[in-house]
């Protein structure tokens, strides 16, 4: 498949990405590699192996059909804070980003972590080396960090990371300093400034947001319009960190996709209630409805940032 893209688009596309937020594997199988909800940890470090190796194949394809092909991988965005100075909070909260951040690891350095090679050790988990793997996976490294950013999490020595939606981990703490959405997702655009400035530190690569938005309930006024106000306002909020970091931190951001341009079923949750885009889609959680689109207030403000790459992010 990957040869077969690669072949045909060559000389029209030149970013691209090998599997979406291929953390998932770790919080969400089904959703990250087609395997049972309930597999134990050994399927599913087993099922990420593969996917590793086969990113790192994908990455030497790419680059030697086309070299001017740039290959990325797509983190689901998990970051999160201490709970407190606590040492143990602090270790607590290590141990989280660690298992969330080991694909990211092996994706831009070619070799699985001594942290966890030494988890798997403890685990008593083998995973299905054959010659040559460690050779694929060191030539193989991505040339740049794509991330989706919607909310961050707060850890610690009791953290739970129970699963309430793709990105919505139920950590077992709160943050009091932030806001939160109708779904409990904590709202936090400084994060996202945190986010970039974390990934480009560890990795001294290239990075892009590529998954950015709001899951909200919109209403559609008497005289036909959606006034989502609070959806340009996050993104707004969201898009001044980004423009911190790369002024103020000098991160090399590449770009910003929001999430997303239509409406559709949310993944997190599996409804039509909790509503990203900038076009309404007249249809609800059964499916009744005339399926009309209509844009939102956020649809022109978000043309126009896209006219002015950024620059104008005036409400």
């Amino acid at each position: 498949y990957a040869e077969t893209v690669f072949k045909h688009f060559k000389g029209r596309v030149k970013y691209w990405l090998t599997f979406n937020e291929i953390n998932v594997m770790s919080t969400m199988p089904w959703n990250a590699g087609g395997i049972s909800l309930y597999a134990n940890e050994e399927q599913k470090m087993i099922a990420a192996y593969h996917q590793l190796l086969a990113s790192a194949k994908a990455v030497q394809l790419g680059h030697e059909i086309d070299a001017e092909n740039q290959i990325g991988l797509m983190y689901a965005g998990h970051f999160s804070y201490p709970n407190s100075p606590d040492p143990v909070d602090i270790q607590g909260n290590e141990e989280f980003q660690q298992k969330m951040l080991f694909y990211v690891d092996v994706q831009c350095r070619g070799v699985y972590p001594n942290y966890k090679l030494k988890e798997l050790e403890r685990q008593q988990i083998t995973l299905p080396v054959q010659d040559g793997d460690a050779d694929i996976l060191k030539a193989g490294t991505v040339d740049y960090i794509t991330f989706s950013y919607y909310l961050t999490h707060v850890c610690g020595k009791e953290t739970k990371g129970i699963l309430k939606g793709l990105n919505g981990l139920e950590t077992g703490y709160k943050n009091p300093y932030i806001e939160r959405s109708e779904w409990g997702w904590g709202i936090d655009p400084k994060g996202l400034r945190y986010a970039l400035n974390f990934l480009y530190n560890r990795y001294q690569l290239p990075v892009m947001v590529v998954e950015n938005g709001l899951g909200a309930i919109d209403k559609i006024e008497p005289d036909g319009t959606i006034q989502d106000d609070y959806r340009i306002e996050y993104l707004r909020s969201h898009l001044v960190e980004m423009k911190k970091a790369i002024e103020l931190d000098g991160v090399p951001v590449m770009g910003y996709t929001a999430w997303g341009p239509i409406d559709l079923i949310a993944a997190s949750t599996g409804e039509m209630a909790k509503r990203y885009g900038f076009i309404y889609v007249d249809l609800d959680d059964e499916g009744n409805g005339t399926n009309d689109r209509i844009k939102k207030k956020s649809f022109d403000w978000y043309k126009e940032v896209i006219d002015t790459n950024g620059e104008n992010l005036s409400i």
